[in-house]
């Protein structure tokens, strides 16, 4: 899935690992992603916590989509700084799931600092019928 994900790979987000219900993610913050505050735009916060979500719940191969999410901003993210993302599912229930995403800064030689926590809510559904 994330290798057809254009989006998200041209904003330079790493897949990491993903399986079981767990993804990791990278991303660098680039002139692009600032705003008129000089920090990142909260929406690529946003992009970052929910492609990891989302290769988090596919990671058990129905084609599984966003039923909602929330985000709550915790730290600013800058221009350079290096953010990961974590998922980890929560739990699944018929065709539903529940999933938290943390989103942190990695500085060398410094413990990680969290940027934003998401919560998202997945549900699986039919293979479109345009799709193989």
């Amino acid at each position: 899935m994330f290798d057809d994900d254009v989006a998200s790979r041209s904003l330079g987000i790493e897949l990491l690992e993903a399986g079981d219900g767990r993804a990791a993610a990278r991303m660098v913050v680039t002139p692009q992603m600032v705003n008129g505050h000089d920090i990142a735009h909260g929406g690529y916060l946003f992009l970052l916590a929910d492609t990891t979500f989302a290769c988090a719940c596919n990671s058990h191969g129905p084609v599984t989509v966003a039923a909602g999410a929330e985000i709550s901003f915790v730290a600013s993210a800058r221009l350079g700084d290096r953010l990961v993302a974590t998922a980890t599912e929560r739990t699944r229930y018929g065709r539903n799931g529940i999933y938290d995403v943390t989103v942190h800064r990695e500085r060398d030689g410094q413990a990680p600092e969290v940027i934003a926590e998401f919560r998202g809510r997945s549900r699986t559904i039919e293979r479109p019928k345009n799709q193989g």
